[in-house]
Parts: C-alpha cells; sequence; structure tokens
C-alpha cells in the first residue's frame, strides 16, 4: 500500500483527500466537493429519482484499506453510519492480505426472472409444453429487448418447476417458469421485466392454468460470488490469546452459528455491515443484496452462516463465502448519484463481475474481523472510542471539543448521554 495511506485514520479530512488526489484516486473537482460537502445529490436530481421529494439524507462515507484480492490491491468506499465498521474491515483485510490475500473460487452472472401460472389442472403436460417451445419463449424474450442482445446479453435458458398449495383449499397446482438472463454489467430489472411480460401471454395460452405474476427474482442463484482466505495464526493472537487458540474459537463460533438461527442471524448481520457499506456506496440496490443474501443462508431449509470457517492441514484458518450478489456498474443511481460515481473511480472503474467480487471480499473480512473480537476482547472493545464520540456529538459538542469529551467519556464508569452532557457543560464553565 501508498506510503500516501498509512495512518490513514490519524490524518485529517483535508490530508485524506490530498492523498486520494495525489495517488490519482480522484481529480481536483471531486477531491473539491468532498471537501467542500458539495458531492451530494442537487435537489433537481433527488426530485427526479423519487416521488413527493422534501430534501436529502446524507451518510458518512469512508474508506477501507488493505484489501487484496486476486492480487490486485483496492482501496474500498463505503456509505455507513455505524462506527466500527469500516475499521473492522480494515482490520480483517490487513490480516489476510498479511497471508496472501482473498481468492476467487468461483463466480456467475445471470439474472433470474420468473412467470407464475396457478390453477394448472394439468401440470405435468403444461411443464412438457413449456420445455418444447424452450427455444420459441427465449427468442421471443429477445425480441423484446433486442439491445442488451446487442451487447451480448440475453435470455439464456428455461426452467419449469411445479408447485402444490398445502394451505388446505384445492386451488390447482402452481407452475414457475425461470427465465435466466445475461444482463451485462446493468442491473436488470426492466430488462427482465420487460421480457417476462412479453412472455406471459404465450405461456398463458401454452398451459391450462393463468399466469398469475411476473417478476424477477432477488434469489439470484445465478449469480454467485465464492471467495476463500487464509490467515495465519500469528496474525490472529491478541493479548494473552495465541493465534492458535483464537483461530480454533473463531471455528467454534462458527460452528455455533450453523446450529442456532438467532446467533447465525447476527453473524450474517456483520457480514452484511460489510456488504452493505459497498453495495450503497457503489450505488447498486442494498435491498436487493439484503433480501437474497437471507434467502440463501436459508435454502437448505435452515438459516446458516453465509461464512464459513475451518483449520487448514497446516493449521492455517481458511474462511469461505458464497454470496448471491447481482451487481450492477450501469443503471439505476450509479449513473445519477454523484457519490456512487466517486466510488466507481477509486475502485478503478470495475466491471460488475469484479465488483461483485470485492463486495464479497469485505463481507469476509468484515465477518473475520467481527468474530476475533467476539472470541478475544469482546465486540464492545472497537466500539468504545467511537461510541464516544457520537455521543459527545449528540451532547452538542463541536470542532476540537468533540475529541476532548469523547477522552473524558471513556474514562466514566457510565459512558451515556447524560453524562456527556453533563461533562461539557463542566468543560464549558471551566
Amino acid at each position: 500500500m501508498s506510503p500516501l495511506f498509512k495512518q490513514f485514520y490519524k490524518q485529517s479530512l483535508s490530508q485524506r483527500l490530498k492523498a486520494l488526489e495525489k495517488a490519482e484516486y480522484l481529480d481536483p473537482d471531486q477531491a473539491g466537493k468532498l471537501q467542500s460537502g458539495e458531492l451530494g445529490l442537487t435537489h433537481e436530481a433527488g426530485d427526479h429519482m423519487i416521488e413527493n421529494y422534501i430534501g436529502t439524507y446524507t451518510l458518512p462515507m469512508g474508506l477501507a484499506l488493505h484489501f487484496l484480492l486476486d492480487g490486485k490491491n483496492y482501496l474500498v468506499p463505503m456509505a455507513i453510519e455505524e462506527p466500527s465498521v469500516i475499521a473492522a474491515a480494515s482490520n480483517g483485510a490487513k490480516m489476510v492480505a498479511q497471508s496472501g490475500g482473498f481468492h476467487t473460487v468461483k463466480e456467475n452472472r445471470l439474472m433470474i426472472g420468473q412467470v407464475v401460472i396457478a390453477g394448472s389442472t394439468k401440470p405435468s403436460q403444461d411443464r412438457g409444453k413449456i420445455l418444447s417451445h424452450q427455444q420459441d419463449l427465449i427468442d421471443l424474450a429477445n425480441a423484446s429487448y433486442p439491445s442488451i442482445g446487442k451487447r451480448g446479453g440475453g435470455a439464456r435458458g428455461i426452467q419449469v418447476k411445479q408447485f402444490d398449495s398445502d394451505l388446505g383449499q384445492d386451488m390447482g397446482s402452481y407452475l414457475a417458469v425461470y427465465l435466466t438472463v445475461d444482463c451485462q454489467e446493468a442491473m436488470g430489472a426492466n430488462i427482465i421485466n420487460t421480457m417476462l411480460e412479453a412472455l406471459a401471454p404465450e405461456i398463458d395460452r401454452l398451459t391450462s392454468g393463468q399466469v398469475l405474476i411476473s417478476i424477477l427474482s432477488n434469489l439470484a442463484t445465478e449469480s454467485l460470488v465464492s471467495l476463500s482466505c487464509q490467515v495465519e495464526p500469528k496474525f490472529l493472537a491478541k493479548g494473552d490469546m495465541t493465534g492458535e487458540a483464537v483461530r480454533d474459537q473463531i471455528i467454534q463460533a462458527y460452528q455455533y452459528a450453523c446450529l442456532d438461527p438467532y446467533r447465525a442471524a447476527t453473524h450474517n448481520k456483520g457480514i452484511m455491515n460489510g456488504v452493505d457499506g459497498l453495495v450503497l456506496a457503489s450505488g447498486n440496490d442494498w435491498r436487493a443484496i439484503e433480501a437474497g443474501a437471507h434467502a440463501y443462508a436459508s435454502i437448505t431449509g435452515h438459516y446458516r452462516p453465509l461464512s464459513k470457517w475451518e483449520k487448514t492441514q497446516d493449521g492455517q484458518l481458511n474462511g469461505t463465502i458464497t454470496l448471491p450478489l447481482p451487481i450492477a456498474t450501469v443503471g439505476g443511481a450509479i449513473a445519477s448519484h454523484p457519490g456512487a460515481q466517486v466510488s466507481q473511480q477509486i475502485l478503478g472503474q470495475p466491471t460488475a463481475r469484479e465488483l461483485a467480487r470485492l463486495i464479497a471480499t469485505v463481507g469476509l473480512a468484515q465477518n473475520l474481523s467481527a468474530l476475533r473480537a467476539l472470541v478475544t476482547t469482546g465486540i464492545q472493545e472497537g466500539h468504545m472510542s467511537l461510541q464516544a464520540r457520537s455521543l459527545a456529538m449528540s451532547a452538542g459538542a463541536r470542532g476540537d471539543k468533540i475529541q476532548k469529551l469523547a477522552d473524558r467519556l471513556i474514562d466514566q464508569d457510565q459512558m451515556n448521554l447524560a453524562t456527556a452532557r453533563a461533562l461539557l457543560k463542566s468543560m464549558e464553565e471551566d
């Protein structure tokens, strides 16, 4: 990593932006707008993006460091309000980078949409008819959105699945026609929904039921990204705990999350802290990614961790993660939000596949750091200084008083808003 980013967390905002400009991650105009706070949406842009617009609601954006993926170094922009997330992601990434970095295991990028037929009285026959017309249906889908074909994408395949209701009402069977589509760099919602609506009348004609809905699916099992990393135990050691002891307890914590969905939910929430921060900063739909990730965690019928930790034969900690990531680099808010454009530049204008890999990497780094904290000092230690600064600002401290008040808060038996206000009042009276 460039010396410009050494002790980045200790630098002022101006120094950080100058470092980014000097390293050519930002141009002077972008750095200037970040410095002045003018990078956000204009009222005109916001009013065209949503209904009943009244203003903007902003989140802090910071950089996670030390990411080494497939031999390439990255600075990772993250938009998030929660303290410690960026620090934790950077810490996890540093441990992995010292051990060789993250590596892609597999990736794919096809989106899925479905046309659902209700009341099928001849489901087997209907299924056969649809599959016998598969190529005709694919051609029809592609004809409905020809521009994606010109870019090398388009509909790729059709599958049909039967569902029988167990709700006590005999309303026939449901058939789901799944269409897989290569959307290239786009988010794909408009492409897929246009294709599905073009298919619906023909599918309706072929079957004994009626088309109920035509819509994309956010469970993007054809856009899975799998990554792995290995960490030498010496980089895991903390305090009195050896690296081997930390490694073994991280594995135990993962194994317990496989058994208890209450723990698995929090395990995965930590992963999504990292995932969502980059998804949001890059202008992608974080709600779709959240829905898909948690659905994938439950795909076996039991809610499970999205990551896996185990010991290798030579004693290293091996981590893997698999996430459905239908990520885009064009479309939606990506082109219209200045913050998303800056994020794309900091990342080096990645392809959709590269960005998806990096998002999964941040999730795994975040998980490593969180598990290490949990099995050693506990999660609160890393939060304390950031929580103290947040309380200081909530109490009304401004400028250099924020850090001074935060330093005093950390030494108190009770660190809460009432204590912060009392200390601030005392400081102002001195």
